[in-house]
């Protein structure tokens, strides 16, 4: 009779090493799996990043351009004020050296009078205080004195106002810096994520840099414009095709404000620098159903983009960086406000 053997069971120890080997296979897997390459977003989903970021962008290049301009008046008024100080200076040593030819002609006359003596004190604008006395003083030596108390006065008013225009000129240099930085950084980022795509792929993203021709043919048949409205839609026009560069005001290249401001100097009207103060100009015009050719359509709740209106829905604008001055449906973003100018 054959005899049945019941199969070796293994062991306990075993059946935990075995079980213990699996459970690190298994958290080995999953790490493996945790730091496995992220998978590339697709290309809707890079243009929803690069949209964001150039939105991003441009809000922080209208405040460089903010800051920029109010650094340019402040340096205007800096050099103005300590070009007064310096004047005003000259002034008090000439008055100064007057009091003191005064005295030196007394000395070599046999001493110097109290009244002169008090005007070359320390605390000149305690004199006429201490010479109180008709004998004490001279018209004439009361006249320099004043002369020199009200220049010694507006002297000190000046240096204050020059040292808190430089304080201000360094916090606004922090600001400019500051948005100048964020825009490099959005800049780079858009970068790093068009990188990820082919070729035919970051051109959709990026969209159309319709050519000169092409833009012109998008006008198609347009309303006229009148006055200096007029000019300025023709400057504009004659833009179409240049390229958008952040912080440029022309004659070549432009941002969105600084488009605005240019095309509008050709017909002789000074515009502010920033899509934020173009916002507040001329009148308000209450719909796009209103508007007409050359009013200025801000965008955006910031109002951080501008573009201008040249009839049949559609403006000129300069979009974004990598794209050029274009023809655009007037509604392509949220409407702020619409100014006449």
């Amino acid at each position: 009779m054959a005899s049945h053997r019941r199969p070796k069971q293994p062991s306990r120890a075993r059946v935990t090493v075995l079980t213990a080997a699996a459970a690190t296979a298994v958290a080995l897997s999953a790490q493996v799996s945790a730091h496995a390459a992220p998978a590339k977003p697709s290309t809707d989903e890079v243009k929803a990043q690069v949209d964001k970021l150039s939105e991003d962008q441009e809000k922080a290049t209208e405040t460089f351009n903010g800051a920029n301009e109010r650094a340019n008046q402040l340096r205007a008024q800096a050099a103005q004020l300590q070009d007064q100080v310096a004047r005003g200076q000259e002034q008090m040593t000439e008055l100064a050296t007057g009091l003191a030819a005064v005295a030196g002609e007394q000395y070599r006359n046999g001493g110097i009078d109290s009244s002169v003596a008090l005007m070359l004190s320390s605390d000149p604008a305690g004199y006429l205080e201490k010479a109180s006395s008709a004998e004490q003083v001279t018209e004439t030596q009361a006249a320099t004195l004043k002369q020199l108390k009200e220049q010694q006065r507006r002297l000190d008013q000046q240096k204050q106002e020059a040292t808190e225009i430089l304080a201000e000129l360094d916090r606004n240099t922090q600001v400019l810096n500051d948005a100048k930085n964020q825009v490099q950084q959005k800049l780079q980022e858009s970068k790093r994520l068009l990188s990820q795509l082919s070729a035919a792929d970051r051109a959709a993203v990026m969209g159309d840099r319709a050519s000169r021709s092409d833009n012109r043919a998008a006008l198609g048949s347009l309303p006229p414009a009148s006055g200096y409205a007029a000019v300025a839609v023709a400057a504009a026009e004659s833009k179409l095709g240049h390229d958008y560069q952040w912080g440029a005001e022309g004659p070549n290249v432009f941002d969105c404000s600084g488009l605005m401001e240019w095309a509008y100097a050709q017909a002789g009207v000074s515009l502010p620098r920033t899509s934020q103060e173009q916002g507040s100009v001329g009148t308000r015009v209450p719909s796009l159903a209103d508007a007409q050719p050359g009013d200025l359509i801000i965008f955006g709740p910031d109002r951080h983009h501008v573009g201008m209106y040249v009839g049949n829905g559609m403006m000129i604008h300069a979009p974004k960086t990598g794209d050029v001055v274009k023809i655009a449906p007037a509604t392509v973003m949220s409407i702020n406000t619409i100014r006449r100018v």
